[in-house]
């Protein structure tokens, strides 16, 4: 009987559905799902460099035609 084995783990997972409830554990898995999503999201946008809006391209350029 080590940490492999199914029957320990069947056990493992009765004791804490009956410590937790489902309802509480349902909650626990949303959020932790939502966590590693959010996390990858956060990932996904630091490695893409950022893109300059127009806006912010064109008031560059008219202030340094003021300044020439």
């Amino acid at each position: 009987m080590g940490l492999t084995s199914i029957s320990h783990w069947l056990i493992v997972l009765v004791i804490v559905v009956l410590v937790f409830g489902t309802k509480k554990l349902r909650n626990v898995g949303k959020d932790l799902g939502g966590a590693i999503h959010d996390f990858k999201e956060g990932l996904d946008k630091g490695s893409k460099p950022e893109i300059t809006k127009k806006d912010d391209v064109t008031e560059h350029q008219s202030n340094t035609d003021k300044q020439a």
